[in-house]
Parts: structure tokens; sequence; C-alpha cells
């Protein structure tokens, strides 16, 4: 057995590419698929805002994901190293300098997003218990827990769960968990949609999500808002999709993969919209997006269904799975920079980051310091690490060496779309969503 086969044995990896593509699309389905993208649809034009957002899915996502993916694999390393050897081709230094902009990224938003995690644990636990569906006033429940220091024990909880996951690895824990977490996520919304379905009124949220208001079309803001839910619902951030496909083995298609996770978030993403909107229209509810959506809305639509207890437990069980599998992603790049780096053992590396990530976190638990947190490093940081990761990998490395790494493990050769796509359309947009974000205080 060759040296090079032993050393890449070291590496941890997933054991199948179901695995890989339920983890990725577990990274994928977040937040932003359940408390934004249905006040968006119904926002800009009803099924008129799924035209520019397929569109975008399929221009930018489906290449930014090829991209990412084959860009980790093709360095067996996160960010941090993968930048590192792109530039070392070229002959130059310090590429790793510029990798711990995508690795700071992932790490802020993971900050902030185990924040969320814990009050989505909390209304679990609370929809179990009957607490949630038996509280007078719906706001009061979620202001105790969002205020300062209001939800540390749930916070701490949802990271304990997360991180004690990860300590496992790759395949024994992040595979594992996510095998079960998203078909069981799937599955329950599916109930959720049926149930739906029954509710009396529930036929004017179809007509808000689904029927096309053409002439929104027209209008700038809903293409920039299309374009923005694509990108940020991908989990496009030279991060966590660049990592996890530095655990994928040479022989698997990285284009299927890619396509099966742009088309379960998406799908995810409606089924989200064909619950959450249509049960909040039944009951003459506000159909706002963000937390007040999650937390507020539909904990008072559930208290006026019929066995609502039922429901917000199913409910609030699979918006757990969705977020734990985006924690674990997300957490995955900082603690994958400390193995890789400074050659530390995993369990080492997850207690670094298990400090950091809830020490910090308890500064922005209050919802006033969440929210601008949050903003900061999706509107800064984010986007330009995926710009990053997009210019290392497709100009950097160059379109020769990005489309032999793509093409390994597939039969069927890539298509003349790849180059242009990937180099200047992918790389172009997400310099147009940067500057969008910017300029309009967020757009995904």
């Amino acid at each position: 057995m060759s040296n090079k086969v032993s050393t890449s044995k070291k590496r941890d990896a997933f054991n199948s590419k179901t695995g890989f593509i339920l983890a990725c699309i577990g990274s994928a389905v977040g937040m932003g698929n359940l408390w934004m993208f249905p006040y968006r649809v119904g926002q800009f034009g009803g099924a008129a805002f799924l035209i520019p957002y397929l569109i975008f899915v399929i221009v930018i996502g489906f290449t930014g994901v090829i991209g990412e993916m084959s860009f980790g694999r093709a360095m067996k390393t996160g960010p941090l190293g993968a930048f590192k050897k792109a530039v070392a081709r070229r002959g130059k230094k310090n590429g790793d300098l510029i990798g711990l902009i995508p690795v700071i990224g992932s790490l802020g938003i993971a900050i902030g997003y185990a924040v969320v995690v814990g009050w989505i644990l909390r209304f679990t636990v609370g929809s179990i218990t009957g607490s949630l569906t038996n509280a007078e006033n719906s706001g009061a429940y979620f202001g105790k827990i969002a205020g300062t220091l209001g939800s540390t024990g749930w916070h701490l909880a949802g990271l304990l769960i997360t991180f004690v996951i990860m300590f496992f690895g790759v395949s024994k824990g992040i595979e594992k968990v996510n095998k079960f977490m998203m078909p069981a996520f799937f599955g329950l919304f599916i109930i959720l949609a049926v149930k739906v379905m029954t509710l009396d009124g529930a036929t004017e949220g179809y007509k808000y999500l689904l029927l096309p208001k053409w002439e929104f079309l027209k209008d700038p803001k809903t293409w920039v808002y299309a374009l923005g839910q694509a990108f940020f619902s991908l989990s496009l951030a030279g991060s966590g999709t660049l990592v996890y496909g530095s655990y994928l083995r040479k022989d698997e298609d990285v284009v299927n993969s890619a396509k099966y996770v742009a088309i379960f978030d998406t799908i995810a993403a409606m089924l989200a919209a064909l619950v959450i909107i249509p049960s909040v229209f039944a009951f003459n509810l506000d159909p706002a997006s963000g937390p007040p959506l999650m937390f507020i809305t539909m904990p008072s639509v559930f208290k006026l269904m019929p066995a609502g207890r039922i429901f917000a437990i199913i409910f609030f069980v699979a918006v757990l799975f969705a977020g734990i599998s985006s924690l674990m992603n997300l957490l995955e790049t900082p603690i994958e920079t400390l193995q890789n780096r400074f050659k530390l053992s995993r369990g080492l590396s997850i207690l670094i980051i298990a400090l950091i990530s809830g020490g910090v976190g308890l500064i922005v638990e209050n919802g006033n310091n969440l929210s601008t947190w949050m903003d900061v490093v999706s509107i800064y940081i984010i986007p330009l690490g995926a710009l990053l990761a997009g210019i290392m990998f497709f100009w950097v490395c160059g379109t020769k060496f990005a489309r032999e790494q793509a093409q390994l493990g597939r039969n069927k050769k890539i298509g003349p779309w790849f180059e242009p796509m990937a180099k200047y359309i992918f790389c172009g947009l997400t310099i147009i969503v940067y500057i969008l974000g910017i300029f309009y205080g967020g757009i995904g």
C-alpha cells in the first residue's frame, strides 16, 4: 500500500453518497427556508416569485455548490488549507490568511444560529409539556427567552447536543444523524402539510402563495430578493459545503450530488411555505417573516388548531432537526480548521470552538444584539467568503483544474456551459449579491 493511500485514510470521510447528500441538504435546509422563503413568495408575487428564484438556483446555486464541493474534495481540507493550496499553485504564499474569512464567517453565523437553536429546543420541550400551547400570550412567551440571558440554559443545551453528535466524527456522527434527521424532517412536514389542507380558510393562504401576480416580475426588488434567497438558501459561503466536500470520495459524482441538494432544498422551502402560509391565513394572523413567524405566529396557530399540541410537537421537532443539521455544518468549518492547521485532536478542537461559540453567544443572546450580529456576518462576511472561494477555484486554480475535479467520479462529460457559468456568471452574480446586500441591508 502506498504512503499516499495510508495518509488519506487518516482523514474521516462520508461512508456513502446518500449520507453526503443528506448532510449537505441538512446544511442548506435552515431558517432561511422556514421563516423567510414563505414570506418572500407571498411578498413578491406568489408563484411569479418562483420564476426568478428557480432561475437563480440553477444559475448560481447549482454551479456554486458544484464548485465548493469540488474545491474541498480536490484539496482534501477546509477553506484555510484549500485557499493556501490554491494560491501555492501559482507560486504564491499566505492563501490561508484569505481562507480565514470564510472560517470566521462560518463561526460567526454559528454563534448566532446556536442561540436560535436554543429557542427552538425550548419551544420543542414547551410543545411536549403543553406550556407552549397553554400560554395565554405567545408574544410574551417568546419575549421571556429572547431577552438578555433569557435562554442561556437552552442555548447551551442546544450547543451540547450538537457538539456531542460532532464528537463522533463525520461518518459516525454527522452522516449517521443526518440520515435520520433529514428524512424525518421531510416526513413530518408532509404530515403538517396534509393537516393544513383540512383547515377552513386555508384556501386564501394557498391563493396568496401560489397565484402568480405577474406584475411583480417588473419590479427589480423581486429579482434582487429572489437572487438573495437562492444564494443564501443553498449555504454558499466558501465554508460548510467546501469542508463537507473535503470528506467526499473521489469516485462520487459531485454534479449529481449538487443537483439533489438544490432540488431538495427547494422542496423543503416549498413544503415550509405550504405549511406555514395557509395555516396563518386560516386563523387570520399576520404572515410576517423572521423570528416572529416561527416563535409567535405559529404557536398562536397551534393554539387555535384542533389537536394543536400534537402538531406543535411535530412542527418544532422537525424545525429542531433542520436547526441542528445546519448548526453542525457551520461549526464543522472552524473545527476542521483547528484539526488541520494545528494538528489538534477532534475532541480538543470541539472543546475550543465550544468555549468560543458559547462564550460569545452569551453576549449576543439578547434578541436585538443577535439581529445586529447576524446582519453584520451575513451581509459583509458570508457572501465575501463565497466569492473568494469561487475566485480561488475557478480563477486561481483555473477552469481546466476545476473541470477536472468536478468531472471526477462522473461518467457523463460536463457540458460546455461549465466554464462560462462558473467563471463569469457565478462569480459575477456573487459580487452583485455582496453589493446589493450592503445596499439593501440584507437580501437573504
